[in-house]
């Protein structure tokens, strides 16, 4: 492999002289830095990010732990903070902790080996250890989608529990007399507060609850399936559901055709995070809108900031929610 010695020796220079031009930090003559530049080109060097790090102490990179890289939820909102990390000259390495809590924890450790500059963090497990590490690596952090309790630093989440509240609203506005709600695992904020926002919408509507109108899934297709049917075995069954994220309403509407029931002529469903393939089931899905790209930007902007002129006092950003109406809700007959 080619190192800073090589260029030196075929520009005729020294290692100190082909350090300066590579990374700006003093004048060189122009012809002298045309011959070293020449030589770059030439043998291909590639100078050490590792190296540099240490010079300049910063890698401008920043690292990005999701809970699950399989929900295309996470996704559009990495779009959104790459792409404005890239803007800035700044790259964006990806972990996937898979709800895991020891894997989030071995994550962290190997992003802080790699120098990052700073964190953006969906929490999968927001408990004592996970603070524990965080405040041990001193890392400036965002997180995103859900706060870590006793962690003082920048969030950016949307209003979960308005838009369990819109949903809900939505559907007994349609004239449904039993909306039930899929909802996922209890331990996440954002879960139990799409879970409020239902309760509270059935209340202000004098709408009592029966207890088998609230089933448990885990964010994914098969555990909004596997809910919808135990849904399905109360009688009288929900005439609408509200469903906590996306994934598993596409499962809910899948076990709701199985049973023979047409979405939404015998059963609405409602999904929550608006991800791009919503449009394109069928039926398509009304669903909870969360700005995810916004999501992700503003994470990065925050980060960004906080490096540049070394805020901190946290800052918390509450983004609004919208109803996205499409095919899968529709008026009780």
């Amino acid at each position: 492999m080619v190192n800073i010695r090589d260029v030196a020796l075929r520009a005729e220079v020294s290692v100190t002289t082909v350090s300066h031009v590579v990374n700006g930090t003093r004048f060189v003559k122009e012809d002298t830095r045309a011959r070293v530049e020449e030589a770059v080109r030439t043998l291909g060097y590639v100078p050490s990010a590792v190296a540099r790090s240490l010079k300049h102490n910063t890698t401008h990179t920043f690292g990005v732990l999701i809970p699950n890289n399989s929900n295309p939820y996470f996704a559009e909102i990495i779009r959104g903070v790459e792409n404005h990390c890239y803007g800035a000259g700044y790259n964006v390495i990806l972990g996937n902790s898979n709800d895991d809590a020891e894997r989030q924890t071995a994550y962290l450790r190997v992003l802080a080996e790699k120098r990052i500059d700073g964190l953006v963090l969906v929490a999968s497990h927001p408990n004592a250890a996970l603070r524990a590490i965080l405040r041990e690596l001193k890392l400036p952090v965002v997180l995103l989608d859900r706060e870590v309790p006793g962690l003082d630093c920048d969030l950016v989440e949307v209003d979960h529990l308005k838009g369990g509240l819109l949903a809900t609203r939505h559907l007994l506005a349609l004239g449904h007399p039993a909306v039930a709600c899929i909802s996922g695992p209890p331990a996440l904020s954002p879960s139990s507060q799409r879970r409020a926002g239902w309760k509270s919408a059935l209340a202000e509507a004098g709408v009592a609850r029966r207890e088998g109108d609230l089933a448990r899934g885990d964010f994914t297709s098969r555990g909004g399936y596997l809910a919808m049917q135990a849904l399905l075995r109360q009688a009288p069954r929900p005439t609408a559901v509200f469903v906590c994220n996306d994934l598993m309403a596409f499962g809910a509407m899948a076990a709701a055709f199985e049973a023979g029931l047409s979405v939404p002529g015998q059963i609405s469903v409602v999904g929550y995070d608006d991800i791009e393939l919503a449009a394109f089931s069928t039926p398509a899905l009304t669903t909870v809108a969360q700005p995810k790209r916004q999501i992700g930007t503003l994470a990065a902007e925050l980060l960004l900031e906080k490096l540049k002129t070394g805020r901190t006092e946290a800052r918390r950003v509450i983004l609004e929610p919208h109803l996205k109406l499409r095919a899968s809700s529709g008026p009780w007959a």
